[in-house]
């Protein structure tokens, strides 16, 4: 991923933060020179030294059977908005603020039992506050059966590359603007990217 140095990120701790807040990634392989992406949600796990991406594709999916052959990338992506040259006090051009996190690794299929302790996870994150959780305890051995389904992957992260573009190379008085006019946007992407923007300042 292209990153220009204004809005490069390093800090694993932030980019932990973001993956876990925008779990809803793009799983990207090659199947005979092709690129080929499922759309997912994912959790970033650390296994010692190490840190994973995992998740699950439908069984019937045949992006799972690439995960051998080569290194996939995992893409997860904050809020996105226009970025309109009249808000500057200066001319320029107009321009599009986002947050990605471009992921690296190596994927493996998960055993049952780790597809397993994989979901228990998945269902606690996503139910826990709600009145009737489902939660894996709490399935029926008809449904858990459906776990036959699925298959379960971990991706072992070796490359992480973050780009946050925030207006970052704009002066105070048009870094403020862009907010103020980002939350007067009826778009919920502008307003959400206009809150990433105020609590970076």
């Amino acid at each position: 991923m292209y990153i220009p140095k204004h809005f490069k990120v390093t800090d694993f701790d932030e980019i932990r933060e973001f993956i876990q807040k925008y779990s809803f990634g793009t799983i990207v392989s090659t199947e005979q020179g092709k690129p080929i992406a499922t759309h997912l949600p994912l959790e970033l796990h650390k296994q010692g030294d190490d840190y994973y991406i995992t998740g699950h594709f439908a069984y019937a999916n045949p992006q799972w059977k690439t995960f051998e052959a080569d290194n996939v990338l995992v893409m997860f992506q904050g809020p996105h908005a226009y970025i309109s040259s009249s808000w500057y006090k200066s001319e320029n051009v107009p321009t599009w603020n986002y947050q990605s996190v471009h992921i690296y690794g190596t994927a493996s299929i998960m055993s049952e039992q780790e597809l397993q302790e994989d979901l228990k996870i998945l269902l606690q994150k996503y139910e826990q506050h709600r009145k009737n959780p489902a939660l894996w305890e709490n399935l029926s051995s008809q449904t858990k059966k459906q776990i036959k389904g699925i298959v379960g992957f971990k991706i072992k992260i070796q490359e992480v590359q973050a780009a946050y573009k925030l207006s970052q190379n704009r002066n105070e008085e048009d870094y403020q603007n862009i907010i103020d006019k980002l939350y007067e946007e009826k778009d919920l992407n502008s307003q959400d990217l206009a809150e990433v923007m105020e609590n970076r300042k």
